[in-house]
């Protein structure tokens, strides 16, 4: 790091993601299991904002955030029509988002933090790819041996999964928003970061 440096460096363009990825990211962390409001960062800024309080009962059921450096355009879309057959799918135009476990209760989002992919969620959110990583905190005593999606307690994947299949939906909507198309291992999760920096490389890098 430039120790010359006198701004702090913006979370998603600033921030590398780690030269380990995908074995070993770096997240930032934008929310916790204790936040009744959704936040995000602001795109221009950087900045940690208000995106909108939570409506209904919805619980963040662990660390949440993305990961520095990747976006999902046009590449993640054509993984997950390859993966599910469908036709007209793009990537939502984010930074990919994760899930990260860890038996440790922390109290604040805006932080970095060291982590272990091992699946994800393939979700689509009304055409868009809108994948969700899943990862353990790197060094977690009860997680960290976990390798692979196979690994986590089945209550821990339904609960992940509820949360994200109901969160966006109202309690007189009769239809789900999204939908999860299926979960997979930590080799394609590998290959959703792999793609997603893809993404981001051609929208920023080579522009």
């Amino acid at each position: 790091m430039n120790p010359n440096l006198k701004y702090q460096l913006h979370p998603w363009h600033g921030v590398e993601i780690g030269e380990k990825a995908p074995e070993i990211c770096t997240a930032f962390i934008e929310i916790v299991p204790t936040d009744t409001i959704k936040y995000e960062v602001d795109k221009p800024t950087g900045i940690l904002k208000v995106d909108r309080p939570q409506q209904f009962s919805n619980v963040f059921p662990a660390l949440y955030g993305f990961l520095p450096q990747t976006f999902c355009d046009v590449e993640v879309g054509n993984l997950c029509m390859e993966k599910t057959g469908r036709t007209g799918i793009i990537g939502d135009q984010d930074p990919l988002d994760i899930i990260v476990l860890t038996e440790k209760i922390i109290a604040r989002g805006g932080i970095l933090v060291q982590c272990i992919p091992i699946g994800g969620f393939r979700m689509i959110d009304q055409n868009q790819a809108d994948d969700k990583i899943i990862a353990i905190m790197k060094g977690d005593e009860v997680y960290g041996s976990w390798h692979d999606i196979l690994d986590v307690n089945e209550a821990i994947v339904n609960r992940l999964k509820h949360y994200f299949l109901t969160y966006k939906k109202g309690p007189n909507d009769t239809e789900n928003r999204v939908q999860i198309d299926g979960i997979y291992g930590r080799e394609e999760a590998y290959e959703v970061i792999r793609r997603t920096q893809k993404d981001y490389q051609n929208k920023y890098e080579l522009s």
